[in-house]
């Protein structure tokens, strides 16, 4: 793709949230803390991120800009209550009023989880579900460093309960400027993105592909859905495999990012479907990294959708056939396993994990109804 594709798209002009697309935006995150009003910042993010030393140009920018910057660097893979109540402990004797999370979407999640608790009190199970704030919640700043989730553009964090590894959707679908729990900027920094681990470039990649292609045939699709996924799809697909071969390569890079950012918007103003339904129970029964959980299913999950009359990908391809086969390709450059008996999956364990990604919300998304019998045959497709 052309350097004109890195425009911002027109759709985005919609957005609630603030986009700034740019290579070593993040240094500005002082001057936008400052224009939200800011006087004492909360930095979310883990261990990695500190390390590489992205955090410390967070705080150096919100210092530069006269703010106080508290770092809460503890946030990891799949968030738990117990960490978000951590990272509540430090809010409040930091006393913030504004909060930023850097990292990947674990970290995003939970600042949003802190966000949560610092403003209406209570537990994160308080939470779960959707419009169950009672109190405005503080004006947030994401800054992804991973192109996958696309938390950054939405208003629902994945918090997870560490005693039944059940995954919380806890979502406040308010507008920014009216409290709710999107955040009011989102930081497209493409420098970030390049010390990304491989393997945490290609599990983050798929699931944004995921996003993408699942947002396309959602039941609660919409011309505005459409748009953002027909934008992130246009993206992805054009600098998937380059991204992942050249992480050196800034167009790719910029494209994924950016590609990711839409597709999140995508879910936001619509739903999921059957594979993230599927991902769900692998990720808390095996411990699958969600970006190789949901993959190692999508295709298989675009193949039984396909087979209805009616395509319900035509947004992002001719055929679903095709498209599955794309996705195939996709796994196959990634390095991501393309069976569930290769990721340690049991067979015999196959029942439980269809009735459980039956219990699942995205399950009822999904363009082609699912029961728990028809989700045992997509699992068996995909072992």
């Amino acid at each position: 793709m052309t350097d004109a594709s890195l425009i911002l798209p027109n759709v985005l002009a919609e957005s609630p949230v603030r986009v700034i697309f740019q290579p070593g935006a993040l240094k500005r995150v002082g001057a936008v803390a400052a224009d939200l009003g800011a006087q004492r910042v909360l930095v979310v993010s883990d261990a990695g991120i500190v390390a590489a030393g992205y955090a410390d140009i967070a705080v150096q920018s919100l210092e530069s800009a006269g703010l106080r910057a508290t770092l809460f660097g503890e946030a990891q893979e799949n968030p738990t209550s117990d960490q978000v109540q951590a990272g509540v402990g430090v809010a409040t004797e930091a006393r913030v009023d504004v909060i930023v999370g850097l990292g990947g979407g674990s970290a995003m999640d939970c600042a949003k989880g802190i966000n949560l608790i610092v403003t209406n009190g209570g537990s994160i199970a308080d939470y779960w579900g959707e419009d169950k704030t009672h109190a405005t919640l503080l004006p947030m700043i994401l800054a992804p460093t991973t192109a996958g989730t696309g938390s950054e553009a939405q208003s629902f964090a994945l918090i997870t309960d560490p005693q039944t590894h059940q995954k919380m959707a806890c979502g406040d679908r308010r507008l920014p400027t009216d409290g709710g729990l999107r955040p009011h900027v989102a930081i497209l920094d493409s420098d970030l993105t390049t010390t990304q681990p491989p393997a945490v470039a290609a599990a983050t990649a798929m699931d944004a592909v995921a996003h993408a292609v699942e947002t396309a045939a959602s039941t609660r699709r919409n011309a505005t859905s459409l748009e953002y996924t027909r934008q992130a799809w246009l993206r992805l697909s054009a600098s998937f495999e380059t991204a992942l071969r050249d992480p050196l390569d800034e167009t790719a890079r910029q494209n994924m990012l950016l590609g990711a950012h839409l597709a999140g918007a995508a879910i936001e103003r619509s739903m999921l479907g059957a594979a993230h339904a599927c991902a769900n129970p692998l990720t808390a029964c095996y411990g699958i990294i969600h970006g190789r959980a949901v993959g190692v299913m999508l295709p298989h999950v675009v193949r039984y959708n396909g087979s209805v009359r009616r395509n319900p990908y035509a947004a992002v391809c001719s055929r679903a056939s095709l498209l599955a086969d794309r996705l195939d390709g996709m796994l196959a450059v990634a390095g991501l396993k393309r069976r569930l008996r290769d990721l340690g999956v049991d067979q015999d364990d196959l029942p439980v994990l269809a009735k459980q990604a039956a219990a699942q919300w995205t399950a009822t998304f999904n363009p082609r109804p699912v029961t728990a019998s028809d989700l045992l045959d997509i699992y068996r497709h995909a072992w």
